[in-house]
């Protein structure tokens, strides 16, 4: 079953079938330069990967984002719950993550998963705001980003910089 599907891309559970693709998304060195900063194991992938799968009521979610006119599994992305600093779920809220595989980064393919989730967040589920962080330097996220009317709000310093985003619902 779909979740969401926008003009080039749908959405979906991830499934054994996506296992391979997943785990080189996630070793992959350019991609995870700026999602935890190192690429993981395969052991580490898959493990991760075997959390991906399991069941979901909810809409909320990182799903398996596909390639509709090649039936290919190119990356994840979604809105899932945002959580306060005591790790509670911010009632309203939800956070964006937009992940592709870089043999397909500049085709708009983040932007596009990024306003289906942003039009389902606030259409569909009713979300007061949607936030996402970005690591410093990832100046191509930043730029979708924008594109997508999020507004920055903070830099947050930890062992990395990141950068803190904020879209509210216009409504």
């Amino acid at each position: 079953m779909n979740i969401l599907e926008t003009e080039r891309l749908l959405f979906r559970k991830h499934s054994l079938a996506d296992k391979e693709s997943y785990c080189a998304m996630e070793m992959d060195s350019d991609v995870r330069r700026f999602v935890g900063g190192y690429p993981r194991t395969r052991e580490e992938a898959e493990k991760r990967f075997g959390a991906t799968t399991k069941p979901s009521d909810s809409s909320l979610g990182m799903w398996a984002t596909i390639l509709k006119n090649e039936q290919k599994y190119i990356g994840r992305c979604g809105i899932y719950p945002h959580f306060d600093a005591a790790s509670n779920p911010i009632e309203g809220e939800a956070s964006l993550g937009l992940y592709i595989a870089k043999p397909y980064w500049g085709n708009g393919f983040a932007t596009e998963a990024g306003e289906g989730f942003i039009e389902m967040g606030f259409n569909k589920l009713g979300l007061n705001r949607i936030v996402t962080m970005v690591q410093a330097g990832n100046n191509a996220s930043v730029r979708v980003l924008e594109k997508l009317g999020f507004q920055l709000t903070s830099t947050e310093e930890r062992v990395r910089t990141f950068y803190n985003f904020v879209l509210e619902n216009a409504r």
